[in-house]
């Protein structure tokens, strides 16, 4: 069904505080934090909004569901300087406190010329003032967390250590070894809790990431229980009380990408989730109507949709049952005859192809409206940022067009037959040769879009 055009600008969320949750590396329970605050705000009544530094549409989902509001990722690397502005001021619009999941560990980024922003947590820090809560890992360590404390908070003086919350520490006396060493070294930074390890709050993964949060039929048992353990351990009101407002330049939120169609039909289920928030919003406010179909289901696009977007996701867990839903496949078929756009993304891209071999080597018939074929049985991954310029005109822009995204993919390129759709460069700017294809109005590639350059 239309969800309809586009609504007012935005012009709200300027006073709105916000602070980041970041950490030394991944995996070091930032997330799980993340979600027990957020969860545990909203449940108190406090309007909470979320974003996540850099490109992931798996966290995200998350956020929304503890919080109750759309998460928007922000990323310095991928967007325009406008685009970080509009998009921090959307989702502060209404909230009372922002919260920003960082991403990796603090400083990491692309590797780029210094000075040149990196998509880290440390430029996100830098660029909005927000102050960093700093999560550690404190397992097999006492006086070392105060070290590695250390280290952080004096490494980039325009990044603040705002407080420091240990998890995994086991005991009183670990607890209190970690706060004197802590206080002798870093005396500003305030000690705001210490969790202890948490076996009932694992975040399931697969290849790329987290088990999504519609997948999980745990999710508010385990978002309750992660607000819990923050309620317990953590002194919210004191990290509360860190937050501050955004020093970025507000504004609307344009198309970052231009609308592929008048009326877009968009692929939507478990198997197509990785669509932002901001690419749809904004295709909403360029006046494009949006409506949703799942390929799950065995529907097709909106016969009077002009333009059909295939996002990512997980096709590859479900091509058995995607190869043999008629309904779907046709309904490509039939919008790709009647002159439609068709475009893909990563899973979208490979669906457009003529197949899809599984991890299991079989290989499954897919819409066939592209040259490519692709598989899973032979796993090679692709990771990172992606500089894209367009080699012809077609519905994402004209020739030389420059975007900027990312690739995170296992698949192995069996084929790729046809005229290609971007020529692509890492963020150094090394050439990495040529990616997706175009065939008439249908079009595709392994890269997600994020934002639109002048140059790539």
């Amino acid at each position: 069904m239309a969800e309809g055009k586009a609504g007012a600008e935005n012009r709200g969320g300027a006073g709105s505080k916000g602070l980041i949750i970041a950490a030394p590396s991944s995996g070091s329970g930032k997330t799980t934090l993340t979600l027990g605050l957020l969860r545990l705000l909203a449940r108190k009544g406090l309007a909470v909004g979320s974003v996540k530094v850099g490109p992931d549409y798996i966290d995200p989902a998350f956020h929304a569901a503890a919080s109750g509001r759309p998460c928007y990722n922000l990323d310095s690397w991928a967007m325009r300087p406008e685009s970080l502005g509009a998009l921090a001021a959307r989702a502060a619009s209404g909230a009372e406190l922002l919260v920003c999941e960082g991403v990796m560990g603090l400083f990491d980024g692309a590797f780029v010329p210094a000075g040149q922003p990196d998509g880290s947590t440390a430029d996100l820090a830098a660029a909005t003032g927000w102050p960093v809560v700093l999560v550690i890992d404190g397992r097999g360590m006492t006086g070392s967390a105060a070290a590695v404390l250390a280290g952080f908070a004096h490494l980039r003086p325009e990044v603040r250590i705002g407080g420091v919350i240990f998890n995994r520490v086991v005991g009183d006396k670990h607890k209190a070894a970690i706060a004197a060493a802590c206080a002798r070294a870093c005396p500003g930074i305030s000690l705001l809790g210490f969790l202890p390890p948490s076996s009932g709050l694992e975040t399931p993964s697969r290849h790329l990431g987290l088990v999504q949060a519609a997948e999980r039929a745990d999710l508010q048992t385990f978002l309750d229980g992660a607000a819990a353990l923050v309620a317990e351990h953590v002194d919210v009101d004191g990290l509360a009380a860190l937050a501050q407002p955004s020093r970025l330049a507000g504004g609307s939120l344009g198309a970052m990408i231009p609308p592929l169609g008048a009326r877009i039909a968009v692929a939507r289920d478990t198997a197509f989730a990785f669509a932002y928030p901001a690419l749809l919003e904004g295709w909403r406010q360029a006046g494009a109507e949006l409506s949703f179909f799942s390929p799950l289901a065995d529907q097709g696009p909106d016969e009077a949709a002009d333009a059909v977007y295939l996002p990512g996701g997980y096709p590859e867990l479900h091509a058995g049952r995607l190869a043999g839903n008629a309904g779907f496949l046709n309904g490509l078929r039939r919008a790709a005859a009647a002159g439609a756009v068709l475009y893909g993304e990563c899973g979208g891209y490979m669906v457009l192809g003529r197949g899809m071999e599984d991890a299991q080597g079989v290989r499954h018939a897919m819409a066939g409206l592209l040259g490519l074929e692709t598989s899973f049985a032979r796993r090679r991954l692709h990771l990172g940022y992606r500089r894209a310029a367009l080699y012809a005109a077609g519905p994402l822009g004209e020739a030389g067009q420059g975007y900027r995204g990312h690739e995170f993919h296992y698949a192995s390129v069996l084929a790729e037959q046809g005229a290609p759709l971007f020529s692509v460069a890492d963020a150094p700017g090394a050439d990495l040769g040529h990616a997706g294809l175009v065939e008439g109005r249908v079009t595709g590639s392994f890269v997600h879009l994020i934002d639109r350059f002048a140059g790539s």
